[in-house]
């Protein structure tokens, strides 16, 4: 591992490599994640990473992502069953000189709580973590009281079934957690093309995040608009005629996908429309919006998540 190598990693990857080097070099996979949710929570003001909830509890999907970025450098080993650093990777961590006292204290603090125990703690402290866990019951076994609180974790549909939500300036799991808190059954990519340099917000990647969370994944190219027509564009009244030739070209030939989203409402789903931009007044997915109202008379209203 050379000296500029070092140098290129994110500060985060250097927090995950300084953390997993304090707790010994070597972690079974979901204690790591249980154990970087609980240094993320004590540390506020440094964590890295955020989590969703997940079928074991707290997860962070850009956690996994650094893992495969530093096992492609030579740092953490490509291991399906346990977090485990390469000697290189132990070198890294010692030089990198980042929070080497919080993360010891941190490791002292935890170091006999592994296993079922460390994550009935996790579930204790963050019953949201738990909500989608498949073994809550068992490593909660008897313990009637958190149980309930993971039950009242639980968020409850609220407000009307259209929403939209774009992911400038979130992080994977932050945008996944405004769409479980929201109670979005549906979400409704009205990209044309649903790739993105963002990780996780690439379709394939997008779809399995909302998949691990309970939520169905559907993408309507037909209703973006090309990146052709947004090219050259650069002030506020650009972006308005652009908006103002989709709503009245664009949008009355799209009757079939529109009519897609309707039926999904009318049948129970509550759906949130995405694309990039966090106005939706900023992006062409508003005008989808105010076309399903439209034609959906009073029975909803379109809400920015």
């Amino acid at each position: 591992m050379t000296a500029s190598a070092t140098v290129q990693l994110f500060d985060r990857q250097k927090r995950l490599l300084g953390l997993l080097h304090a707790l010994g070099g070597t972690v079974g996979r979901l204690d790591f994640q249980k154990l970087l949710l609980l240094y993320c929570e004590d540390h506020p003001s440094v964590a890295p990473y955020e989590f969703i909830p997940y079928k074991f509890g707290a997860f962070s999907f850009s956690s996994y992502a650094d893992r495969r970025k530093l096992a492609e450098r030579g740092l953490i080993e490509d291991h399906d069953r346990e977090w485990r650093l390469t000697r290189a990777g132990a070198a890294t961590a010692k030089g990198l000189r980042i929070d080497t006292k919080t993360f010891a204290e941190f490791a002292s603090k935890h170091r006999t709580l592994r296993g079922d125990a460390l994550v009935a703690n996790t579930y204790r402290r963050f019953p949201y973590y738990a909500i989608r866990s498949e073994i809550a019951d068992r490593v909660l076994a008897g313990d009637h009281a958190a149980l309930r609180q993971i039950e009242d974790a639980r968020p409850t549909a609220k407000g009307l079934p259209l929403s939209t939500i774009g992911y400038e300036g979130r992080t994977l799991e932050g945008y996944l957690n405004e769409l479980i808190r929201a109670g979005v059954t549906v979400l409704c990519d009205v990209r044309r093309n649903a790739v993105s340099r963002k990780y996780g917000f690439s379709k394939s990647t997008l779809a399995r995040g909302c998949e691990g969370v309970g939520i169905r994944y559907e993408h309507v190219p037909e209703l973006g608009i090309a990146s052709e027509d947004r090219r050259g564009l650069t002030g506020d009244a650009d972006f308005r005629a652009l908006f103002a030739d989709y709503r009245h070209e664009a949008i009355p030939k799209q009757g079939p996908a529109l009519k897609r989203i309707r039926d999904w409402v009318a049948n129970g789903d509550r759906v949130a429309l995405t694309c990039y931009e966090r106005s939706a007044e900023s992006c062409h997915r508003h005008c989808v919006a105010e076309a399903l109202v439209e034609a959906g008379g009073h029975r909803y209203q379109p809400v920015n998540l």
